[in-house]
């Protein structure tokens, strides 16, 4: 009867590891789809230099340091794309 009785607690102990295995797993692909909904930034003619005015830091989608809600990758202050909207 001792045998039954740890049956399950190991079946409870592993379901309970699979549950946070699952939860971990949803949460790295999560990020890698948030990360894959992002544009190249040879998709919006991203430059790393202002184009008439324009400049990443006074964009709406820029995210300081150097980042954009938009445009995958390393984006630089001073840069500009084709989907820039001054910020509001």
């Amino acid at each position: 009867m001792t045998h039954n009785r740890r049956k399950p607690q190991a079946r409870r102990a592993f379901l309970q590891r699979a549950g946070l295995q699952a939860a971990g797993l949803v949460t790295l692909v999560t990020a890698a789809a948030r990360a894959q909904d992002k544009l190249a930034p040879e998709m919006v003619m991203y430059q790393d230099q202002p184009k008439d005015g324009q400049k990443c830091s006074t964009c709406l989608h820029f995210q300081a340091p150097n980042a954009c809600a938009i445009v995958s990758g390393n984006i630089s202050p001073e840069g500009w794309c084709a989907v820039w909207a001054a910020k509001g």
